[in-house]
């Protein structure tokens, strides 16, 4: 299957790819095709969400063991008494700690749980020299950085400490899980296997060939970027147009919406530039990963060592109608002693971001209640 106008795969001629079949835009969810307001930054204080009344968000900083300071918030229930049980938040891949994971973070603050939702290193307000690189090694330590700062609260249980991720970060936290006992139990939303996904295109479709084709073109990147001495922005999940050659664009996500937008697009569109889930100073809305971004994840297969989260559990949420849905079904079938995996009615990858009536909040914390206890 090729893709080329969607996840970030801005081919600059062909029709749109082939996916399952989605609601079309602006049926069935609520969204509204043609949204006004698009690239403006959010109203609520630069988030995507309102802050709930009961819960205290503090700005924090901690460092991973690469040195690299990451960026977090860190909430907190205002009638926390004792100690309390903990979650670490990020994701979706692209996004920041303003967004999605915020939502998450604030919603378990709501309930109980101090929560931190963090920017990943070299993005948001987290360090890192090179902006916008992306490494499936730092970004699994980001998740033990952020348990070793939790950990260290006085108002957090260290045996009680959980992860939820998002989208393209919850290999990682799966990855994080299975090698850092310390994450007692992990759930994730609209899972991405991040590696398979940018090695081997979506649902698998690269041909060997086609992967050759992805590693000549990084590696010839990595010549332009060593002589100008800059690091050049471009697809990280890369497309092939109709002469099967790579095809890569400057921007994960058009500036405006396209007319013949296939569904996916449609609905990261609807997220990402405009004022449902815009961010200034997130990939996804207005930028692309730098270049070479996809070298690390083809040496860097994320689901390796998920046998070793036994006997902790995860629980993984995915959309029936979600384009991603197979990632999770496949995780489970790689583990099913470990791994639960539930099924949302009528969403799809994106609703789980944001649509609170859609992500089911009640069932993640009856897990992390049980798993945490």
């Amino acid at each position: 299957m090729e893709r080329r106008k969607a996840l970030g795969l801005i081919a600059a001629t062909g029709a749109a790819a082939a996916f399952p079949a989605l609601p079309a835009f602006g049926a069935e969810s609520g969204h509204t095709a043609g949204i006004t307001g698009q690239g403006k930054a959010p109203a609520k204080g630069g988030y995507t969400f309102t802050l709930d009344k009961n819960v205290k968000r503090t700005s924090v900083r901690f460092k991973n063991r690469y040195g690299i300071t990451v960026a977090g918030d860190l909430y907190v229930p205002k009638n926390a008494k004792g100690k309390r049980p903990a979650l670490v938040v990020s994701g979706p891949f692209g996004a920041v700690k303003e967004q999605s994971s915020g939502l998450y973070a604030n919603e378990f603050a709501r309930r109980g749980y101090v929560t931190l939702a963090f920017d990943p290193s070299f993005t948001g307000e987290s360090g890192g020299t090179v902006r916008d690189v992306a490494s499936p090694d730092i970004y699994t330590e980001d998740y033990s950085a952020a348990v070793d700062f939790l950990g260290l609260q006085r108002i957090v249980d260290r045996e009680r400490i959980g992860a939820q991720a998002v989208c393209g970060l919850s290999g990682m936290a799966l990855t994080a899980a299975a090698a850092d006992s310390r994450i007692k139990a992990v759930a994730t939303a609209s899972m991405y296997d991040m590696s398979r996904s940018m090695s081997r295109g979506h649902a698998d479709y690269y041909t060997r060939e086609q992967r050759q084709k992805v590693v000549e073109h990084l590696s010839r990147q990595r010549w332009i970027d060593a002589e100008k001495g800059t690091y050049a922005r471009l697809s990280h999940e890369v497309p092939f147009d109709a002469d099967g050659d790579v095809a890569p664009s400057n921007r994960v996500l058009p500036k405006t919406f396209p007319a013949d937008a296939d569904p996916v697009t449609a609905s990261f569109f609807d997220y990402y530039r405009t004022e449902r889930g815009y961010h200034p100073r997130s990939i996804n809305s207005t930028t692309a990963w730098t270049a070479t971004t996809p070298m690390s994840f083809f040496a860097f297969p994320l689901m390796t060592n998920i046998d070793l989260l036994a006997p902790r559990k995860a629980l993984l949420v995915a959309g029936a109608e979600a384009h991603s849905r197979y990632y999770s079904e496949d995780v489970k079938a790689m583990a099913p002693g470990t791994v639960d995996l539930l099924i949302v009615p009528g969403a799809d990858h994106v609703d789980l971001y944001d649509r609170k009536d859609l992500i089911p909040f009640d069932r993640l914390d009856e897990f992390f209640t049980t798993n945490l206890a």
